[in-house]
């Protein structure tokens, strides 16, 4: 059986921290879909066709991942593309603990579905989507923290 993982966020946008988990999960897994959970209530940083261009040109060499964009449950998704596991990154306690709520829940709705959880790179621990967007809001380049 193909080991498919679904690597979901909103990605808004996609780190290099965020590059670097889907990197690390590569040997793990036949194919791996980045998939970019859209909210139409919600009007992201960047619009969702720069984070799909963005992704898809990171991903360029990578011929087992696949991106897309979903606007279900994230288990319901998988079920869909026949993902059995979630990827996820924790940089901190903060985010381990969340992950793991996250993970308790998703299992509930689906048990067959695994979470593997991968621990950022220390060099990436202070690399996230919400903080690049503060960089930005204050007119700082952003480049040397997003793919």
């Amino acid at each position: 059986m193909e080991r498919i993982a679904l690597f979901p966020g909103s990605f808004d946008p996609m780190t290099i921290g965020h590059l670097n988990i889907l990197q690390r999960a590569l040997p793990l897994f036949d194919r791996i879909i980045v998939a970019i959970g859209v909210n139409s209530d919600k009007k992201g940083f960047m619009p969702i066709e720069e984070r799909l261009a963005r992704i898809r040109h990171a991903t360029r060499e990578m011929p087992n991942v696949e991106v897309t964009t979903y606007d279900t449950l994230t288990t319901a998704f998988c079920k869909e593309k026949q993902a059995r596991y979630i990827i996820r990154g924790v940089r901190s306690q903060t985010d381990f603990e969340y992950e793991r709520n996250i993970a308790a829940i998703n299992r509930l709705l689906d048990p067959e579905i695994e979470t593997v959880l991968l621990f950022a790179d220390a060099r990436f621990e202070a690399i996230s989507s919400s903080m690049v967007r503060e960089l930005a809001a204050f007119g700082e380049d952003i480049s040397p923290y997003v793919v």
